[in-house]
C-alpha cells in the first residue's frame, strides 16, 4: 500500500495558477488510479480529478474542466494538480487519494489519503 504526502499549496490571488504535487512512497504507484479532492469548510469533500495508473484517461469535476490538469509521472512516483484562474471559490484542503482499479469519483472508493495541503484564493 502506499502513503501520500501533498506538497504545494499557499495562499495566492484570484487568476493565479498554482501546481499541487503528490508523492507516494512504495513500489507499486504506477498500478494505483490516483485522484485530488477538495473539502471547504463547511462543505462535503469534492471530487476534482482522476487519473489512470498510465496517466492515458483523466477525468475531472464539472467546475474545474478546462482550468485544472492532472498528471503524473511514474517514474518520481508523483502525481500533479495545475490549477490555472483560481477562483476564491477554489479555497479548500487539497487532498490527493490511491485507489486500485479503474477511475472513479466517490470519495468512498479511494482507499488511501494524504494529509492534505491548504490552498487559499483572495479576491
Amino acid at each position: 500500500q502506499v502513503q501520500l504526502v501533498e506538497s504545494g499549496g499557499g495562499l495566492v490571488q484570484a487568476g493565479d495558477s498554482l501546481r499541487l504535487s503528490c508523492a507516494a512512497s512504495g513500489r507499486t504507484f504506477s498500478t494505483y488510479t490516483m485522484g485530488w479532492f477538495r473539502q471547504a469548510p463547511g462543505k462535503e469533500r469534492e471530487f476534482v480529478a482522476g487519473i489512470s495508473w498510465s496517466g492515458g484517461t483523466t477525468y475531472y469535476g464539472d467546475s474545474m474542466k478546462g482550468r485544472f490538469t492532472i498528471s503524473r509521472d511514474n517514474g518520481k512516483n508523483t502525481v500533479y494538480l495545475q490549477m490555472n484562474s483560481l477562483k476564491p471559490e477554489d479555497t479548500a484542503v487539497y487532498y490527493c487519494a490511491a485507489r486500485t482499479g479503474g477511475l472513479r469519483s466517490r470519495e468512498s472508493e479511494y482507499s488511501t489519503w494524504g494529509q492534505g495541503t491548504q490552498v487559499t484564493v483572495s479576491s
